[in-house]
């Protein structure tokens, strides 16, 4: 088993991609001030690229050069980029995937981000970049992804753990702001965006908002600055033209939420150990809480304090819990 990650005199921490002016930011430029939080190096790291069946692509990060043992799915609006901290906190091998409509992969057509269509990417990905069974990760929409990933196909997952997400969190919980924040979708420069978003109360310190503005985002031709994901675009659609928005829906059927309707038959398939980490200010009440350990008493629940981006908000506890796991069942790691 690999140790964390060491400091080195030289952190090449972009391996597989072109080598820019130090002056010059990018998506790596800020994981040497995130690992001195944790006394710790810069792990190789390279950006991977998988072609789809569809045509899509879908990308991911690829944190040391060991084989992979981590997969880690971030939430709605989020990306790879959202699990940096705790990838440096842990130490280990990781694969952190951008969810189709995020980061650097693909938007869908059809704008269904439901847990189960996701989780075809993603079987799709470990099967081209993984050479064992992984302890799988999730937080979020990431979460739903993952139990739908380990029942569709258990011969990739070693272990389950679902971040501050069950089927049955309140929908109305978050997302009401969000939706009022999304509704400015670009800007003249990212300097802008960091503005909103801390007037909206998001991103922690403006130093930590810049870096995830600067990872969220991308410059179009004409040099506006604009979100990367899909769910800000649509948020932003809906929020013009609500009317519209609704009568388009009802023509074309239901919309699928994010929650999709097949999240507790997901997780009551899961063969592999499970484990809830709940934020203590998160999205998931004692009442969800509750539901989750009825339906599934063989299930592990945990709290960490934190809200609920944990991976953000308690890296350092969190990637203790996923190292605990990947540990303990690194002796019956070997898959496809």
């Amino acid at each position: 088993m690999i140790s964390r990650f060491a400091p080195t005199a030289a952190q090449e921490h972009n391996e597989g991609v072109s080598h820019v002016a130090p002056e010059e930011t990018t998506e790596f430029s800020f994981l040497a001030g995130q690992a001195r939080v944790f006394g710790a190096g810069v792990p190789p790291v390279r950006r991977l690229s998988l072609p789809l069946p569809d045509g899509r692509t879908l990308s991911a990060l690829r944190f040391g050069d060991e084989p992979v043992e981590v997969t880690l799915l971030h939430g709605a609006g989020l990306n790879a980029h959202t699990w940096d901290t705790t990838v440096l906190a842990l130490g280990r091998p990781v694969l952190a995937i951008d969810l189709a409509g995020h980061g650097d992969s693909s938007w869908r057509e059809d704008a269904d981000y439901t847990g189960r269509t996701l989780a075809a990417d993603v079987i799709e990905a470990l099967r081209a970049w993984t050479d064992r069974l992984q302890v799988l990760v999730g937080q979020s929409l990431g979460g739903l992804t993952a139990a739908a990933v380990a029942a569709q196909a258990p011969e990739l997952v070693r272990e389950l753990i679902v971040v501050d997400i069950t089927p049955g969190v309140d929908q109305s919980v978050g997302p009401a702001a969000l939706r009022e924040f999304y509704r400015v979708v670009d800007a003249a420069s990212r300097d802008e965006l960091v503005d909103r978003a801390q007037q909206f109360g998001f991103g922690g310190s403006r130093e930590d908002t810049a870096r995830g503005v600067f990872l969220n985002t991308r410059v179009r031709a004409d040099g506006r600055v604009e979100w990367k994901h899909h769910f800000a675009h649509i948020a932003a659609r809906l929020l013009d033209a609500p009317h519209a928005a609704s009568a388009s829906s009802a023509s074309a059927g239901p919309v699928p939420t994010i929650l999709g309707e097949h999240g507790w038959a997901d997780l009551g398939a899961v063969a592999a150990p499970l484990t809830l980490v709940r934020a203590g200010h998160g999205f998931v009440s004692d009442g969800a809480e509750q539901e989750f350990r009825t339906r599934l008493p063989g299930a592990r629940v945990l709290q960490l304090d934190g809200s609920h981006n944990l991976q953000e908000t308690a890296p350092a506890a969190l990637a203790e819990i996923i190292r605990t796991a990947a540990d303990s069942t690194a002796a019956d790691s070997t898959g496809p």
